[in-house]
């Protein structure tokens, strides 16, 4: 039999790995200068911790989460034996917000009137999706929460800060764009639920039979319908800027102000909506132009100001993002990205030759030495031939070679080659660790 990995995961195998890791200290370092700590949730939380973070009106929750049930639980349910409690069922995080929030309010992190709780992530979710280019069962995410920070002025550090992380990693300002809406409150979104329930009741027989089921679940997420039939008919749906609150509005339009100021470019996209059901007020989606085809979204967020009360915490505004790095990892791969030097794919600097055998032991000692000194080194452990060495030293992209010799040695020296420049220079061994340091 062979074995594979299940259906929409696959094998982080080292490149890509590299990358990832690469893309994750990248997002570390710029967050870590806004004020952000990193974070750890586990894999798996309480079933209703989803639900009530998320919705269960949403396809998330009812359609693609996994739930984790222990090898006994399963065995009493193939004998017929009573199903777990829903405060007992675990599932597979699909997102990471609602357990950041429920950590959050666990260990008392925010309080009324203390400084925002700044929160970084990265790591695996899980939903059980159609797998095609850039969407897996199985897919990585990097995120930030900001908990505590009420004002405009936060949506628009937040987003700022998510457009220079792209920027960072080499995508050009003029492949992306960013679209930007307000989804209101509880004082104004309810009435316009309504309104959008209505018009889709209104339109059933020319919408598909999933928006019409949607009407009385989550009618906003009828704009998110990728049939081009469904995606007409709700282009003359009512819009929520026509009924936002004047305290949104006014919240919208100084969000719009500071990012004028800070020359950042974005499209008012008033038919975006998250399809999570806690955002509220702003929310932000960036799009690629190229690279991805239909899944052109490689990152996107809002405000959720209800969140932290609804697990149990004081009133508590929150915002964040996240963003997908398969999808990132697409884009990279299109504009050959990858190749840049914001990207360390694990070359070796240095790869130590030996001529002879009797210079292995002190190969093995040299490599020991760079690599405490902090240089990436390797050597041969297979007793190839020099010419096989540098093969190897050529495969694995190595920018130099250290030669030794038999003639050198005797004088306690050896060759430096440059494999960029094929240049060669003969340096004292103890000389090698600065010479490549510098």
């Amino acid at each position: 039999m062979t074995y594979q990995a299940p259906p929409g995961t696959y094998d982080l195998l080292p490149e890509r790995a590299q990358v990832f890791n690469s893309i994750r200290q990248s997002a570390f370092e710029l967050f870590g200068r806004y004020g952000y700590l990193p974070i750890e949730t586990p894999v798996f939380e309480q079933l209703d911790v989803f639900v009530r973070g998320i919705g269960d009106a949403t396809d998330v929750i009812g359609k693609e989460m996994y739930l984790v049930l222990s090898q006994h639980a399963l065995a009493k349910l193939a004998q017929g034996g009573k199903a777990p409690e829903v405060s007992s069922i675990l599932a597979l995080r699909p997102e990471q917000t609602a357990g950041v929030a429920r950590a959050v309010v666990q260990h008392q992190l925010a309080s009324p009137g203390g400084a925002p709780v700044k929160l970084v992530y990265a790591g695996p979710m899980f939903r059980h999706e159609h797998p095609q280019k850039g969407r897996y069962r199985e897919f990585r995410q990097i995120g930030v929460e900001c908990l505590g920070a009420a004002e405009p002025s936060a949506d628009a550090e937040v987003i700022i800060m998510l457009m220079r992380f792209f920027a960072e990693l080499g995508i050009p300002r003029d492949r992306m764009r960013l679209l930007l809406n307000s989804m209101g409150d509880d004082s104004c979104r309810p009435a316009y639920r309504q309104q959008i329930q209505d018009y889709i009741l209104a339109h059933a027989g020319d919408l598909c039979a999933e928006c019409v089921r949607r009407a009385d679940s989550n009618p906003l997420r009828a704009f998110d319908c990728k049939n081009p039939g469904c995606q007409t008919i709700m282009a003359d749906a009512p819009l929520i800027a026509d009924v936002l609150c004047d305290e949104c509005r006014t919240h919208y339009d100084a969000v719009r102000a500071y990012l004028d100021a800070a020359d950042i470019d974005y499209e008012e996209a008033p038919r975006l909506v998250r399809g999570l059901d806690y955002y509220t007020r702003t929310v932000f989606e960036v799009q690629v132009t190229e690279g991805l085809g239909a899944q052109n979204a490689i990152g996107g967020g809002g405000r959720y100001d209800r969140l932290i009360e609804d697990f149990g915490g004081k009133p508590t505004p929150g915002l964040g993002f996240a963003v997908g790095f398969e999808r990132i990892w697409l884009v990279l791969e299109s504009l050959e990205a990858l190749k840049s030097a914001n990207f360390e794919l694990g070359a070796p600097r240095v790869f130590l030759a030996t001529v002879e055998n009797a210079a292995r032991p002190l190969a093995f000692e040299l490599a020991r030495q760079l690599r405490d000194a902090g240089i990436s080194a390797e050597l041969d452990h297979q007793a190839r031939s020099l010419k096989s060495q540098f093969k190897l030293a050529d495969r694995l992209k190595a920018a130099f070679v250290a030669i030794l010799g038999p003639d050198e040695l005797a004088d306690g020296k050896l060759t430096l080659r440059d494999m960029a420049t094929r240049e060669e220079s003969l340096l004292a061994l103890t000389d090698i660790v600065e010479r490549l340091r510098a």
